[in-house]
């Protein structure tokens, strides 16, 4: 029987949420902890539970105008609409941990950004800028999209690959796995202080590449798949992070490997040469990760 590709949430609602404090994990990421405002709407899924973000680089005021549905295609007109230079950035993102509210504090969400360029000499892309810029204090909107590795799918072995923008969602969903699940994570970063270190079971192997600046990104990680050796089916793979790695990687294990397709999860986050994921979904509803 086929199982569903995604795992939707309760509810897909905007919510507004307050950035309370920043923290730069290397040179290349920086972590953003939102809470507050309504983040009691906001249900915890675990795994790489993702959701659209809205920036307010053009002032808070833009955060008013985003209408209900902004992830659905006829929302999306709508929030296109908006002026330019008032209309906030839309980017998609993991949730890299959530902690629920204590007699102490609220609840949390931590999201790690990966840095691409710089703030400071006008080099970064807009949500690089807004995360290593942003102050506590400020608000932004998300919507909950749900999770992309489905855990119906499997749990007790799992292939995970990925490069540097989904080692959250890796990360995520090692902390979801039951404890004895086994399996290998493939992660491939730019450098070898991005490769940040992540609970997870025990007999999951981490294995960490750094390509060099020559090298397109997603092949090495795709070479080292291709090498291998798998685990007996069935078993889940997910694979995520440029689109080429995220196809290709899919194509490889069904077509050459006989993994049933109903056992891969993969989703493009990005495209070389471009600055958002570039799925057909994406083109027409705002940047939906590919199944």
């Amino acid at each position: 029987m086929s199982v569903g590709k995604i795992v939707k949430p309760a509810s897909a609602e905007l919510i507004h949420l307050t950035v309370l404090r920043t923290q730069r994990l290397t040179s290349g990421w920086m972590r953003v902890t939102l809470g507050g405002g309504e983040i009691e709407r906001f249900t915890p899924m675990g795994y790489d539970q993702w959701f659209r973000l809205f920036l307010p680089l053009g002032g808070e005021e833009g955060l008013e105008r985003v209408p209900a549905k902004a992830n659905g295609l006829l929302g999306y007109l709508r929030f296109l609409r908006i002026p330019d230079g008032v209309r906030p950035v839309m980017r998609n993102y993991t949730v890299r941990s959530y902690r629920p509210a204590s007699a102490d504090a609220g609840a949390e969400i931590d999201v790690d950004f990966v840095l691409h360029g710089s703030a400071a000499d006008g080099t970064a892309g807009p949500a690089s800028r807004w995360a290593e810029t942003c102050r506590p204090g400020e608000h932004v909107l998300v919507i909950d999209e749900g999770l992309t590795f489905n855990p119906a799918r499997g749990e007790d072995r799992v292939v995970l690959v990925g490069d540097e923008t989904a080692l959250p969602a890796i990360a995520g969903i090692c902390a979801s796995l039951p404890t004895t699940a086994v399996g290998t994570v493939i992660v491939e970063v730019a450098v070898e202080e991005d490769a940040l270190e992540f609970a997870h079971p025990a007999a999951i192997e981490v294995r960490t590449i750094v390509r060099t600046d020559a090298e397109v990104p997603g092949v090495r990680a795709l070479s080292a798949l291709r090498e291998l050796t798998l685990p007996s089916m069935p078993f889940h793979a997910y694979i995520a992070g440029e689109q080429s790695l995220a196809s290709g990687a899919r194509r490889y294990l069904v077509a050459e490997r006989g993994v049933d397709k109903d056992h891969v999860s993969f989703t493009g986050y990005w495209k070389r040469g471009a600055s958002s994921p570039a799925s057909k979904a994406s083109r027409e509803a705002a940047a939906r990760p590919a199944n």
